[in-house]
């Protein structure tokens, strides 16, 4: 898994910042490994200098093998629930990606007959 991060102006960007936010994403995403091949991670504060509430805003890249990227974005009031609800986020629409890339159809479709007949037998 490549995990690439960058931060706006406002923002200061430290080998700190890039240990914490590659052991979150290798911690919450290490069983899909093998499914995705890279993250691209980037914090910004909407405000600025101005400061705010919820103000600082993640948005994460993930990028499963052979299929479209998926992105997701949120916003918390510090750079740690930024990612968290990113990640959070992220983890609901990549389960999503794989349930439906593996089960196309919802799975396997039953016509009304044979769901009647199966009932009437169980009786």
């Amino acid at each position: 898994m490549n995990i690439e991060i960058r931060t706006d102006k406002n923002i200061q960007n430290s080998d700190r910042l890039i240990t914490y936010v590659r052991a979150e994403l290798n911690a919450e995403f290490q069983r899909h490994s093998e499914r995705i091949t890279h993250f691209s991670v980037h914090f910004s504060d909407v405000n600025g200098a101005k400061g705010g509430a919820d103000d600082i805003n993640c948005m994460i890249e993930a990028r499963p093998a052979g299929l479209k990227p998926v992105v997701v974005n949120h916003r918390g009031h510090n750079i740690d629930t930024a990612i968290h609800g990113a990640i959070d986020r992220l983890k609901r629409s990549l389960e999503h990606v794989f349930e439906k890339k593996e089960n196309p159809r919802g799975g396997a479709l039953e016509l009304a007959e044979e769901a009647v007949e199966a009932e009437t037998t169980h009786d």
